[in-house]
């Protein structure tokens, strides 16, 4: 078996890490950053301590705070701009998925011009662009350790996702302690959603042993922290363990991928103003159910992994338990359905053909164990809009 294994050239883990960017940058040689943020961590307080680091060190930087939460062509175009206003020679994305994602896109397109959308897939873009650094600040989305970044085209309502060795930050910056004040409805979606990537990777058709490695001990770190962290904003050892959770399932699935859970959620996303990591919530134990008899060995190790499953019970059991403990983990954490969040019903299914083509676009569920028919994926996404 042959397979590929990238990672961040390094990666500092820990509390308080994220204001060790000075040493960081002159590890690394670089002098001149080019940070996007949004207004949110500018406000919160978190943005100025990272900036007064730098200022103390006398490294210049310019900031820009106008990503928006899901990043689309407008908003990085417009970063872009601002980048080019100045002499710069990296870029920095800080905040969550959005912000770091942005900060992707930005390094492409300022080192090799064109379109958002000449770089989508099936595009691999290797080719580096400017050297990116993560510093995290959600414990979801994993993009400080992926080689993937994701912008949405509003004109064509369409999350173009976006791959290559480009995408893969030179360094990240995991710093717990900047998850601490996260709110109840952020600290459940985006940790479904690092929980959503370990368990894609694992059952992935393109898994690896170094990818295995990753996603299982992502689950044993996210599964039984998440509940925890949701209750007590402040519990520092959950908080710890999602956010080392999220890094290492981020590792997992850009050295395999994700599969139909993402392929089927990025529509929903685009059309709905969904945010990522809840729309991922919302499908992930109807698609697990669906997927699960392709690879019951595979899914029974996820729920051993998560602690649901029973010694000697069976590979079928275990999958039955990790199936329940997927709804019981969405009731618990307040988790919508499309329904619920608001979706009319006859504007749903009348996009899901729609939805169906785009999600096939994107390469995801062919990573599926179970290799979905058109018709399979249509009634998933009329199931899932007022599942229980």
């Amino acid at each position: 078996m042959d397979y590929q294994v990238a990672m961040p050239r390094l990666m500092r883990i820990g509390g308080g890490v994220s204001l060790l960017l000075p040493e960081l940058l002159r590890e690394l040689g670089l002098t001149r950053p080019f940070i996007l943020s949004d207004r949110y961590m500018e406000q919160s307080g978190k943005l100025a301590p990272l900036l007064e680091s730098l200022r103390i060190s006398g490294i210049a930087a310019s900031v820009f705070l106008d990503t928006v939460p899901e990043p689309d062509v407008a908003s990085i175009e417009r970063a872009v701009a601002e980048l080019a206003r100045g002499d710069h020679d990296c870029v920095i994305g800080f905040g969550g998925g959005s912000p770091i994602d942005s900060a992707k896109a930005v390094a492409v397109l300022a080192v090799h011009g064109g379109a958002m959308a000449d770089y989508k897939t099936p595009h691999v873009q290797n080719e580096p662009g400017l050297p990116v650094i993560a510093i995290p600040t959600t414990a979801g989305t994993g993009s400080e350790a992926t080689r993937f970044t994701i912008v949405t085209d509003l004109e064509r309502d369409e999350k173009m996702l976006c791959a290559g060795l480009a995408y893969l930050p030179q360094a990240a910056l995991v710093d717990y302690e900047l998850t601490l004040s996260k709110p109840q409805r952020l600290t459940a979606d985006t940790g479904i959603d690092a929980l959503t990537h370990a368990i894609e990777a694992f059952v992935s058709r393109r898994a690896n042993p170094v990818s295995d490695i990753f996603a299982l001990e992502a689950i044993r770190a996210i599964a039984p922290n998440l509940r925890r962290a949701w209750a007590d904003g402040q519990d520092i050892e959950a908080r710890e363990q999602l956010m080392l959770g999220a890094t290492l399932a981020g590792i997992a699935f850009s050295n395999s991928s994700v599969a139909l859970v993402h392929g089927m959620s990025r529509p929903v996303g685009a059309h709905f103003h969904v945010p990522h990591g809840l729309s991922n919530a919302m499908l992930l134990p109807l698609i697990t159910s669906f997927s699960a008899p392709a690879a019951l060995s595979r899914y029974a190790r996820c729920a051993e992994a998560m602690g649901v499953a029973r010694a000697g019970e069976g590979d079928q059991m275990s999958v039955n338990r990790l199936v329940n403990e997927l709804n019981e983990l969405n009731a618990d954490l307040a988790v919508p359905t499309p329904q619920s969040w608001g979706i009319a019903r006859e504007k749903w299914s009348s996009l899901i053909p729609v939805m169906v083509e785009q999600a096939f676009s994107s390469g995801s569920p062919q990573n599926n164990p179970r290799l979905p028919t058109e018709g399979e994926m249509s009634e998933l996404y009329e199931r899932a809009w007022g599942q229980s």
